[in-house]
This record gives structure tokens, C-alpha cells and sequence, in this order.
């Protein structure tokens, strides 16, 4: 964590996010640690469903409250290759020879980068939004911009997993919408209020919390029934899910309201000053690369498969708990800095000498070759 004395020019960590980040993160391993669960469990699906019905919403919010909207530059390219879409490569050809080891060493299975791997979607969806961004809040009505893209992208067929071009689009109110909460200054406002206001709001997002959580057990079959979980997903069009009535945008518009209502309340819930974990916040992109493979096993082995005793769920999630503690330590990133964080400084060329990398020439000078 950087600290006041590192100069005027580096920017000083805000724990309110990093705790933010590192809870979101931490619920997305319990999401995918309860998954196999979910099926014969209606207290493990109705846990699902109430992780699911913001904690992503959370982290891409959090994504977009900090990507940059202006023009784009040299370095902040570079950091789209080496922050997001290399790490990408490195991952999805790991995710390769792994199945390709587990299944016998098939033939037919090659490395393809336009599909990406259980979480890996988040990496080519996050380079999307940063370069969409600039352009698209140039818009008199972003967010709004936004959300009807996200409706339209339901009703579309062609939009599927190819490139992550589904959640992408569905996903894209999420990450306005945090770079919407910047424009207004909500941070600043919300760390100036008194302790007395700011418990009245907490209050009201653990009320809004605490009926959601007693409502979905209640409803479960009907959930069921409903597909929700699919809607959630936001990888699949409204016809693939089984919805093909006009009216099928109208149920993703209710969830990316509830989806941001939730987020707010969850942002009014994090701890304001530095905790135990506050400094866990700044791994949350080794968590996310490296927890599926701690958890593959539970995924393809069966082990959890089928009706468990009450004691599994609590057990999962205090695992993946431990997981996310774990995979936040100095030495865990040390190890994997490599393939998480990677410089890649051979690829790239001196800095050039203007944002294009033209050399731009006196009005005398004659180009090379004449």
C-alpha cells in the first residue's frame, strides 16, 4: 500500500475500495466454490442467487469508478496489453494444457483465445469497456446509452461467448455506472458525513440486504422455475434462456436496477478505515486468475454432486474464504507476479514520439525515400 510520504504526485489508496474489492472478490470464489452445490440445495441456490445478484455488478462498478475516460494514450494502451490481454493469453493456453493433460492428451484440443475459460470472460470484457469508455461517455446520456444496449444485446442470437461478446455488452451499465458514481463525487461526499448519518444509511442497506436474503428462500422454486440464475449470468440471449416474448428486455432492466440499488448499498456497508484485509485489495486480479484452479477439482471431479449434508455449504464457503486469504499473501503474488502481472518490457518499443508513434517530421525536412 503506498503511503503519504511517497510523494505529492502518487495517489493515495482509499481503504474504502480496497476493502470493497477484496469482499466483492472474496464472494465471487464463494459463488463459484457453492456452484455444484446449487442443484439439489435450495439454501445453497438461494446463497447463489443473493451473491449473484450483485457481487458482479460490485466489481465491475469498482472497475469503472477508476478507468480512465480520456483520450486514449500510449501507456494507458500498454496497460490494456499488459495489466488485461496478456495475462489473458498466458491463462487461457495454461487453461489449455491443463484439459489437455486431464483428458489423455487429446489431439483435438488446441489453444482458443476467442473463447475464453470459466473466468477468464472478465479479462477480455474489461479490455472492451476501457477502450469503449472514452468514446462512449462523449455522449450526452451514457449510462442510460448503456442500459439499452444491454437490453438490445438479449434479443440478439449472434452475440454469444465468442470473445466474451455477450457479457460484455450485458455488463456494460455496470461499468458506466461506476465511472458515473466518479462524475458525481459520491466518495468524497460520503466520507465527509457524520458517523450519526452515515449508521442511517447502513441501516437502510442492511435492511434492503436482509429482505432480499428472506425473500429468496421463500421463492426458490419459483426462482427455479424462472431460470434466474441464467438472467444473472448476462451470457445468453433472452431466447436461449427461454423467453422469446417482447417483453423479455423488461426482466434484464429489473435486475441491472436492483443490480446497482445493491451495489450502492454494498459500497455504504464497507468499512471506511484500514482493517486486517484492507490491504488484500490490491490482489484481487491474482485471486480471480488463480482461485478456479484450486476449485477445478470440486467442479469436475463430482465429488460434490448430488444431495450433501447441511454442513457442506458453511464448510465451502469458510473455504473459500480461506482461499481468497491465502491467495492474497506477499508470497503467493511474488510467486505469480510473472504470469498475473507481467512487464513485458521486450514487446514494446521506446517511447515514441508522439501518441501514435509517428515521428513527426519539420515542414522542410523531406519524408525518407525521395
Amino acid at each position: 500500500m503506498q503511503t503519504p510520504t511517497q510523494g505529492p504526485h502518487v495517489r493515495r489508496r482509499v481503504p474504502l475500495w480496497d476493502n470493497a474489492r477484496w469482499i466483492a472478490m472474496t464472494l465471487v470464489v464463494i459463488g463459484h466454490g457453492i456452484l455444484p452445490l446449487i442443484h439439489d440445495d435450495d439454501a445453497a441456490y438461494s446463497v447463489y442467487l443473493f451473491i449473484y445478484s450483485f457481487h458482479v455488478a460490485v466489481f465491475v462498478t469498482v472497475s469503472g469508478y477508476f478507468a480512465k475516460s480520456g483520450p486514449p494514450t500510449a501507456r494507458s494502451l500498454r496497460q490494456i496489453l499488459t495489466d488485461i490481454l496478456i495475462p489473458y493469453l498466458v491463462f487461457e493456453t495454461i487453461w489449455t494444457a491443463l484439459k489437455w493433460v486431464l483428458s489423455g492428451f487429446r489431439t483435438d484440443l488446441w489453444v482458443d483465445w476467442t473463447t475464453p475459460s470459466w473466468t477468464l470472460w472478465f479479462l477480455l470484457a474489461l479490455a472492451a469497456w476501457r477502450i469503449v469508455l472514452p468514446y462512449l461517455v462523449l455522449l450526452r446520456w451514457p449510462l442510460a446509452i448503456a442500459i439499452l444496449v444491454s437490453i438490445a444485446a438479449g434479443y440478439t442470437e449472434s452475440l454469444d461467448s465468442t470473445l466474451a461478446m455477450s457479457r460484455t455488452f450485458g455488463m456494460l451499465p455496470f461499468f458506466v455506472f461506476g465511472w458515473q458514481l466518479r462524475q458525481w463525487q459520491l466518495t468524497g461526499r460520503w466520507l465527509g458525513l457524520r458517523a450519526a448519518v452515515a449508521w442511517r444509511w447502513r441501516a437502510g442497506a442492511l435492511a434492503l440486504f436482509a429482505v432480499l436474503l428472506g425473500v429468496l428462500p421463500l421463492a426458490i422454486e419459483t426462482l427455479r422455475d424462472l431460470k434466474l440464475r441464467r438472467f444473472l449470468l448476462y451470457d445468453e440471449p433472452y431466447e436461449a434462456i427461454g423467453y422469446d416474448e417482447p417483453w423479455s428486455g423488461a426482466i434484464r432492466l429489473v435486475l441491472l436496477l436492483l443490480a446497482m440499488v445493491l451495489a450502492i448499498a454494498f459500497l455504504v456497508l464497507m468499512p471506511r478505515r484500514a482493517h486486517w484485509f484492507t490491504a488484500f485489495g490490491g490482489a484481487t486480479m491474482y485471486i480471480y486468475l488463480l482461485h478456479s484452479f484450486v476449485l477445478y477439482p470440486f467442479r469436475e471431479t463430482g465429488i460434490l454432486d448430488g444431495p450433501q449434508p447441511w454442513w457442506v455449504l458453511p464448510v465451502m464457503i469458510a473455504f473459500c474464504i480461506a482461499i481468497s486469504i491465502v491467495l492474497s499473501l506477499k508470497p503467493v503474488r511474488r510467486v505469480f507476479r510473472p504470469l498475473v502481472q507481467p512487464r513485458a518490457r521486450w514487446l514494446f518499443r521506446q517511447e515514441p514520439h508522439t501518441a501514435t508513434g509517428t515521428i513527426v517530421l519539420p515542414e522542410h525536412d523531406e519524408p525518407p525515400g525521395r
